[in-house]
């Protein structure tokens, strides 16, 4: 037969298992808000010149040539106040190809652009959905929110699906 344990031993084992439980979910919380909050500050870079389009110059380019990171071609304009320049910049990835012509937002005080349009709305939030995935680990495995887990982890992996078909 196993002792009694005193009443202020178990109140005081209670109370350090109380302690760690929320020291594990404020350290776990924190991580995954930390998370979510890179994935949206890495979004919103791209993201803000794409959705935010009212007194930027839009238009489309001409993508002529391409370097290892980006590529470049004519500007053409479509708003009103826009310029037509002999190059604008493209960042090169897998939805930019040499010989296509793309609708643009140009970024302000230089010749960047970003692409336009819903293919553009999304591609600029792939970061997000990049966070959303790793969020829904720590989620799930610090914080033991199974069902909040999925759907951070099934949000993540529409908008990276509805990305790549979109772009």
């Amino acid at each position: 037969m196993i002792p009694a344990m005193p009443a202020t031993a178990a109140s005081s084992s209670q109370a350090s298992t109380a302690v760690l439980r929320f020291g594990r979910f404020a350290a776990m919380g924190s991580v995954a808000v930390l998370i979510l909050i890179a994935g949206v500050w890495a979004s919103w870079g791209t993201a803000q010149h794409v959705m935010l389009t009212k007194g930027r110059e839009q238009g489309t380019v001409d993508v002529t040539r391409c370097g290892p990171e980006v590529c470049w071609g004519r500007y053409t304009p479509l708003s009103a106040g826009s310029q037509p320049r002999a190059r604008v910049v493209l960042e090169k990835s897998v939805a930019v190809e040499r010989g296509r012509t793309y609708t643009v937002v140009v970024k302000p005080g230089g010749g960047d652009a970003v692409r336009s349009g819903p293919a553009g709305v999304l591609y600029a939030w792939v970061p997000l959905a990049g966070a959303l995935l790793l969020a829904s680990v720590v989620v799930a495995g610090g914080l033991l929110r199974t069902r909040l887990a999925w759907v951070m982890g099934l949000s993540g992996v529409a908008l990276l699906t509805v990305a790549f078909v979109a772009v």
